[in-house]
């Protein structure tokens, strides 16, 4: 039976498919607009609450305010939350199947924080009095790194004209980039933390770093393996040989689940996947 035989390797019906687990990221949607609404009711009160004062570091008990300012969002302005959550849709799906939901939230956590931490620094030496909310900073975080994996996908902009992933990644960074040296004309937008989101996306994307690394193994939400030595094989054992790791690996995911992956093991299926794909055309 060849690689692309395979039951993993078929093509999966198109459209919405309910019922199963709830993935990370509808959860994560779920949580960002239901603590919008709620911020609604009660007059900004909740972002209040929950945004990152610029004065953080004089006030170290509300610390938890790295975190929860990325689940706030502007009450006035439904277009925050909106803009926010429907890219964590376009791009987080298949990112949270590459790397699994546990290194995934992760992940994602980690761009929250991190993010969160470099605006909060950048003020203190800028002496501006603000305060941070939103989830941009992760998401665009999420973005960057769908488009390093998956440069060459295509979306339909408004519906009609298709555009790379990475022509609009570059344009919305340059914006970001543009935003942040040009002060006067940055507005509202925390630019800063929007590049530092990509920032720590891409490394990564290239080193596997995140702030669960600084965990012990046994609290860390995913692990990520070596990376394995170059091989040289003729075209057939090269496929040969990738579809008996993706059998080893199908069997793994049958046993355990598909979060006991590594990112080693997500890469094969991914450049399996990639390999499927060209094939078809």
């Amino acid at each position: 039976m060849g690689l692309y035989d395979r039951e993993y390797y078929r093509e999966e019906p198109r459209g919405i498919v309910l019922g199963g687990d709830m993935s990370v990221t509808t959860t994560l949607i779920l949580i960002n607009v239901a603590v919008f609404i709620a911020d609604v009711f009660s007059g900004d009160q909740l972002s209040r609450a929950l945004g990152l004062d610029w004065d953080l570091f004089t006030h170290p008990l509300k610390f938890w305010q790295l975190l929860t300012y990325g689940f706030a969002h502007d009450p006035s302005s439904v277009r925050h939350v909106l803009f926010n959550m429907f890219f964590l849709w376009l791009f987080g799906r298949e990112v949270e199947t590459l790397y699994g939901k546990r290194l995934y939230l992760q992940l994602y956590l980690s761009l929250v924080v991190l993010s969160g931490l470099v605006w909060l620094l950048l003020n203190l030496v800028q002496g501006d009095a603000a305060k941070l909310i939103g989830a941009s900073g992760a998401v665009t975080g999420i973005m960057v790194l769908f488009v390093l994996h998956y440069p060459t996908r295509t979306l339909l902009f408004w519906g009609v004209l298709p555009i790379p992933v990475w022509v609009l990644a570059s344009v919305q960074l340059l914006q970001d980039i543009f935003g942040a040296v040009s002060r006067e004309n940055s507005g509202q937008v925390a630019y800063t933390a929007h590049l530092t989101g990509a920032a720590f996306a891409f490394l990564f994307y290239k080193t596997g770093w995140q702030l669960g690394s600084l965990l012990p193994k046994r609290f860390s939400l995913g692990r990520l393996g070596r990376r394995p030595r170059l091989r040289v094989h003729s075209a057939e054992e090269e496929e040969d040989d990738l579809g008996r790791r993706v059998d080893r690996i199908l069997e793994k995911i049958n046993r355990e689940g598909q979060d006991s992956l590594t990112r080693d093991e997500r890469r094969t299926l991914e450049k399996a996947s990639r390999r499927y794909q060209q094939k078809r055309r």
